[in-house]
């Protein structure tokens, strides 16, 4: 069976309960015509940046007082469809997913028998309590670790080994980012079949426009 770009899209959109920690909140969000319109609008007049502009529906968001952490809008998973392809090779056993977010990536991990077992590591002790006990209450596959992702590449066991690895730990699309990028495909290089990072390959035709520019 050929599973297409769409039945992968649709393994990522998350299946969580609500809630509030500390001032983080996970919520239903949802996206008017009018308001999905705008979005397309502002997408048409920013030319040469990539179109993030969303559809109207019903959305997860996870969200602070400060900060808009991240949603499982088609947008949004469409950037994590690469990693998520690798995964729905039956020969992929084991996955690595540093940075949970609403898990979209571990849920389509889940959603497929052939994976075995699922180690993510997250910094924030609430995403882990909101979103990660979620899935681990109802799947023993998972195991989460509370540690920053960037400390922990280098604290795994000799030999310990990924079929599939992915990294998305940072807030925003920023070309900035692409150093520290950099430093995870060299560690996980070693260790994973495939490893790559949220947003690089974007990040890196924008860096080569903005050489260009310059």
């Amino acid at each position: 069976m050929t599973i297409t770009g769409r039945s992968l899209m649709d393994r990522m959109t998350v299946d969580l309960q609500p809630g509030e920690l500390d001032g983080l909140r996970l919520e239903p969000m949802e996206i008017s015509e009018v308001e999905a319109q705008f979005d397309q609008l502002r997408a048409m007049v920013n030319p040469g940046r990539p179109d993030r502009s969303v559809r109207a529906g019903m959305y997860m968001r996870l969200v602070d007082d400060r900060h808009f952490w991240m949603s499982d809008t088609p947008a949004e998973r469409a950037d994590h469809l690469e990693a998520v392809r690798h995964i729905s090779d039956p020969s992929c056993r084991r996955v690595l997913v540093n940075g949970l977010g609403l898990g979209m990536v571990l849920g389509a991990a889940l959603s497929f028998d052939h994976v075995e077992h699922v180690d993510v590591v997250e910094i924030d002790p609430r995403v882990i309590r909101l979103v990660g006990s979620q899935y681990t209450t109802r799947d023993a596959r998972v195991n989460i670790i509370l540690a920053d992702a960037r400390r922990q590449r280098d604290q795994w066991q000799a030999g310990v080994r990924w079929d599939v690895g992915w990294t998305d730990i940072w807030p925003d699309l920023d070309t900035d980012n692409l150093s520290d990028m950099a430093a995870f495909r060299a560690s996980y290089g070693r260790r994973c079949g495939w490893h790559d990072c949220w947003g690089r390959e974007l990040l890196a035709s924008l860096r080569r426009q903005e050489r260009r520019i310059s």
